[in-house]
């Protein structure tokens, strides 16, 4: 840590070789002004501390005029490093594109049943008649999926056929009902 004015002092000249040094120097408290900083930020936060630590050094040592005057300035100019890297992740994050204060929720397949009119229920149960004589193994997969609610792998598990299997049946099977349903109506 003595050597540190001095290396301060050669990396603010410019010399390459004076940031090689002066990592070793200096990481163990630069990781510890991390670790202060991310305590104190609300949960949820992605950003690691070591992560923070070598974002930081970039921006201290990689291109641009570096100007030290002290051991304490340097590591005010790396916490105020820090504080914008992490004011820029929480910026990130809350941004509107990312989906702002947005919660996630998973949906569950079994709950998206839709009401449907009469007419378009008459529809699809023909479809799926006229299905059943071509294919009734698709036949079967849909009525699982689409009367049951049952996910692709549940159906795969009761039909005792492979995933992929099912999910090419499902591929084909859907497909085969748009085209089915949607030359219905023209007709």
């Amino acid at each position: 840590m003595s050597d540190l004015p001095r290396i301060l002092e050669r990396a603010q000249a410019g010399d390459p070789k004076a940031a090689e040094e002066l990592l070793p120097l200096v990481y163990d408290q630069l990781r510890k002004l991390a670790a202060h900083k991310m305590a104190n930020q609300p949960p949820g936060q992605t950003l690691q501390p070591t992560a923070l630590v070598h974002e930081a050094w970039l921006r201290l040592v990689g291109g641009g005029q570096r100007h030290w005057n002290s051991r304490g300035h340097f590591f005010a100019a790396a916490a105020e490093a820090m504080r914008r890297i992490l004011i820029e992740a929480i910026r990130r994050k809350q941004s509107l594109q990312r989906g702002g204060d947005w919660q996630r929720i998973e949906l569950d397949e079994s709950t998206l049943v839709l009401e449907r009119p009469a007419a378009e229920m008459l529809d699809i149960d023909a479809a799926l008649e006229k299905l059943a004589r071509e294919d009734a193994l698709a036949a079967d997969l849909v009525k699982l999926r689409h009367s049951v609610g049952l996910t692709l792998p549940e159906a795969a598990e009761a039909l005792n056929i492979s995933a992929r299997t099912t999910d090419r049946l499902w591929a084909y099977a859907r497909s085969w009902l748009r085209q089915e349903l949607e030359h219905g109506e023209s007709a």
